[in-house]
């Protein structure tokens, strides 16, 4: 499945969503991709993983892959059995009980930690992560998303000294849609504006 036909898929199983929502970060959007509805398509979970990681650098072997959590935790264990990387799990809070760990894991301080996103838009979460894993002694210095929604993630992953690489953005996604009829030019502006504030 090539980039475009995997927008395809995303948009026919209902994952793009246009209307009013608030994201993480505060910030209100015209537009939503919920890709946590994709464990409920294993193929196209599984592509949407193969999707991310082809972004790999070449020449970068992770000893270690983590995903943010919680939507891309599904994506590292796909990519930990394809690949074999042993996975590191980040909570978002730790236990109050048992080992009170926030990392979950075999780890030494030193090893290589790629970390899997699987939409960017300011960053902030993905940086928490980050620091988490390098409190911890880790290496990381590359981020694997699938789609960047270009909203200030470039700018905060770049001040943290991270590489990031994406599948696409926001805005291929939705010339897509205008190409496929489910947004008019009239509302492709409108949402690229608004995007804009």
């Amino acid at each position: 499945m090539n980039k475009h036909e995997l927008i395809h898929a995303l948009i026919e199983h209902n994952m793009v969503k246009l209307g009013k929502f608030t994201l993480k970060s505060g910030q209100t959007t015209p537009i939503y991709i919920n890709l946590r509805e994709m464990i409920a398509y294993p193929q196209l979970l599984t592509t949407i993983a193969d999707t991310i990681y082809a972004q790999k650098p070449h020449d970068f072997k992770p000893d270690l892959i983590c995903g943010v959590p919680y939507s891309a935790l599904t994506l590292m264990t796909y990519l930990s059995i394809r690949h074999d990387i042993p996975m590191i799990l980040k909570r978002k809070e730790a236990k109050t009980y048992g080992t009170k760990q926030l990392l979950e894991g075999i780890f030494t301080p030193g090893m290589n930690c790629v970390v899997i996103e699987d939409v960017l838009t300011t960053g902030q979460s993905t940086v928490e992560t980050i620091n988490h894993l390098r409190a911890a002694g880790l290496e990381v210095t590359e981020v694997l998303a699938f789609i960047d929604r270009e909203q200030g993630s470039h700018e905060t992953l770049t001040s943290a000294k991270i590489k990031h690489h994406t599948a696409f953005t926001l805005k291929e996604l939705l010339t897509e849609m205008l190409a496929m009829k489910r947004i008019t030019e009239a509302e492709h502006q409108d949402i690229l504006a608004q995007l804009q504030n």
